[in-house]
């Protein structure tokens, strides 16, 4: 099970004390202004930074990080990402999973035969989507809700999919 969790994405500089603009992934912010430290990832080096001061701008959340007092420091963490430990993620509700829980979960027909395996849920215009790689190595993306999927059980590593038409 994945521990560390890409919560935001750092934008560009805001304003002139050196905050930044960051997205949260799961269109929450509530955890993000509760962080005192971020682990920031960019270009594959990590960086445990203090926060100094957070605000709400919605949809996103402004960060200002210690040392950095300045749009020019700031800007090059733009593209960076912020990750954080299970428990600083965004809690889950009733019927919901962290995406990288379902990387690698087997799909399963109803009968219990493996078709493949889930390797990405993808943001998809209608919602998202779940990316499977089929047994034959081909891939097909299926839409990520409750009529195709009957039981998603990351428990037993395994999530069941009806109506396999929507694979043709």
């Amino acid at each position: 099970m994945t521990e560390k969790f890409i919560v935001g994405l750092i934008g560009a500089p805001f304003g002139v004390k050196g905050f930044v603009k960051v997205r949260p992934l799961s269109g929450e912010t509530g955890h993000l202004l509760k962080l005192k430290s971020a682990l920031v990832s960019k270009d594959g080096e990590e960086r445990l930074l203090q926060i100094e001061e957070t605000a709400s701008a919605a949809p996103a959340v402004l960060m200002r990080f210690a040392g950095i007092d300045s749009p020019e420091k700031a800007k090059s963490f733009a593209g960076a990402q912020i990750l954080a430990g299970r428990e600083q993620a965004a809690p889950l509700k009733e019927g919901e999973f962290y995406i990288e829980d379902l990387k690698g979960l087997a799909v399963v027909s109803e009968k219990e035969e493996t078709i493949g395996r889930i390797t990405d849920i993808i943001e998809g215009g209608g919602g998202e989507l779940a990316e499977i790689e089929l047994v034959s190595g081909e891939k097909r993306l299926v839409p990520f809700r409750r009529e195709f999927f009957s039981e998603i059980s990351p428990e037993k590593g395994n999530v069941v999919l009806q109506n396999l038409w929507i694979l043709e």
